[in-house]
């Protein structure tokens, strides 16, 4: 049986599908090698069992303790634990015949996980767990749900071959003690999606070895400690109330694939050092309240593939022109509703590999690059909501193709050419002017001004001495000389 500390598959969920939400999916695995075993064990695939070797007596009796605590007094019964082989337990044998407890795992994943289920209503964890010396990984999943408890401190009692605890969506209550940082060779700490207040404890800076830190989808508050783990590969901090910045520090944590800390409430400047985690494949800093510019180091993540910065007010901040060039790995990009300006960075259609761009609810101007017409990847592009101008430069087989997830509305000067056939009932354009009428109708806005005397530095002085309304003909006039110039600079 494949211990849980073997292999651990990391879920990456980006929410993308609806205003405000995200919906893209990506697995990342996580090996996390068990090199440091117990000496007296041989850790090897066990093909079979010695007729002599049995459980140690104490060992039975505590995991027969803790399966009754979970609801699972059935185990009573068993003989011998380890020989019985039931999915949700491990056991390796040491050179003496004896067999140890190494793994404990309860809760149905799914159909095709097979771990003792817990009466949730009942379950509690039980210190028998500290009985088992050689005991390696704990494996919670929605036992306690209707039971609501604190994680129990006495965890930080384990034996020295502890290496993986993890606790999902059980319902805990109360502070992540900080006993637990006396688990010094811990790999993983997963204590995803419960109801865990307070500060993240100072404790955990111990955990020098952790390859694995997930405290997602709780209530903790306070500051995010400065974390500089060399071994560490995913840190999952989001869905909290975590204030303050984003440590410099964590541009230490070289060996990261995935950095999280997406809908908390930090503040700041998203600090240069984070563009030497070399291995990114997922940052997200989405949701917060953090300030801009957008640091050029962003662009030296070559591995990175989903960038998610969308909903942190950068206002008045433009995106660097070369911020893509080295993100050529890039497949999910996101800058909603970020206050940004600016020309959209050509560079962005250099991504080959883009499957999803949303540059939504920004104050972007100019034209649609051209070079966008080569993101032939691209499932969902959204564009809508900005001051954007000129002809939508898309064909009509890649806007057949993204239908729905192709949003280019709230552009006041957009507009599509009405000459190019089979547009007819693109779902994109519901709202847009063809480019032909466009001109027509800012040929004419230009003769009336010119019958009527007027110059278009006279129509701009008037309106800025005229109040709001003077100002709002101000702005829609240079929406209209915009689109007239780029129509020009398109048909030539």
């Amino acid at each position: 049986m494949a211990s849980v500390l073997s292999v651990l598959i990391v879920v990456a969920t980006v929410t993308l599908a609806g205003a405000g939400r995200w919906t893209c999916r990506a697995e990342f695995t996580v090996v996390v090698p068990d090199s440091a075993v117990a000496g007296a064990l041989v850790d090897a695939p066990q093909t079979g069992f010695s007729d002599r070797a049995r459980t140690d007596p104490a060992e039975q009796r505590a995991v027969q303790d803790v399966m009754a605590a979970t609801g699972n007094g059935w185990a009573s019964g068993i003989a011998d634990v380890c020989r019985g082989r039931w999915h949700g337990i491990e056991c390796v044998p040491d050179r003496g015949d004896v067999y140890h407890v190494v793994s404990l795992s309860f809760g149905a994943l799914s159909d095709d996980t097979a771990f003792p289920a817990c009466d949730a209503a009942h379950a509690t964890l039980s210190p028998a767990v500290l009985a088992l010396p050689h005991l390696r990984s704990l494996f919670f999943y929605r036992c306690f749900s209707a039971n609501p408890q604190p994680i129990p401190a006495f965890l930080g009692r384990l034996g020295p071959a502890f290496r993986s605890l993890v606790l999902r969506q059980n319902g805990h209550v109360g502070p992540i003690p900080m006993e637990i940082g006396s688990l010094t060779a811990l790999r993983v700490l997963d204590l995803h999606g419960n109801h865990l207040t307070s500060a993240i404890p100072a404790t955990l800076q111990s955990l020098k070895h952790l390859q694995l830190l997930d405290l997602s989808y709780n209530r903790l508050a306070g500051q995010v400690p400065s974390f500089k783990f060399q071994h560490l590969s995913i840190l999952d901090l989001s869905h909290n109330y975590l204030q303050g910045h984003v440590p410099a520090s964590f541009g230490q944590c070289r060996s990261l694939l995935k950095l999280d800390l997406g809908q908390n409430r930090l503040a700041g400047t998203i600090p240069d050092a984070l563009g030497d985690l070399s291995e990114l494949i997922l940052l997200d800093l989405s949701h917060n309240a953090l300030s801009g510019p957008i640091p050029a180091a962003i662009g030296r993540l070559s591995a990175l593939r989903s960038l998610i910065l969308g909903d942190n007010r950068m206002q008045f901040s433009t995106v660097p022109e070369d911020l893509f060039t080295g993100l050529k790995a890039l497949t999910t990009l996101v800058l909603s509703r970020m206050g940004l300006e600016g020309l959209l960075p050509e560079s962005i259609g250099e991504l080959s590999e883009l499957r999803v761009l949303r540059l939504d609810g920004n104050g972007f101007t100019g034209v649609i690059p051209a070079s966008f017409r080569r993101l032939g990847k691209a499932s969902e592009l959204r564009v809508d909501g900005n001051r954007l101008v000129g002809p939508i430069p898309f064909g009509k087989q890649m806007m057949w193709r993204l239908g729905k997830k192709l949003r280019v509305g709230g552009n006041e000067g957009l507009c599509y050419d009405a000459r190019q056939e089979g547009l007819q009932g693109v779902v994109a354009l519901a709202g847009v002017a063809d480019c032909d009428s466009v001109r027509s109708r800012t040929t004419q806005h230009l003769s009336s001004n010119r019958k009527s005397g007027g110059t278009v530095a006279n129509v701009s002085t008037s309106a800025a001495n005229s109040g709001c309304n003077g100002a709002a003909r101000v702005e829609s006039l240079h929406v209209v000389l915009g689109v007239l110039v780029f129509l020009r600079l398109a048909l030539l």
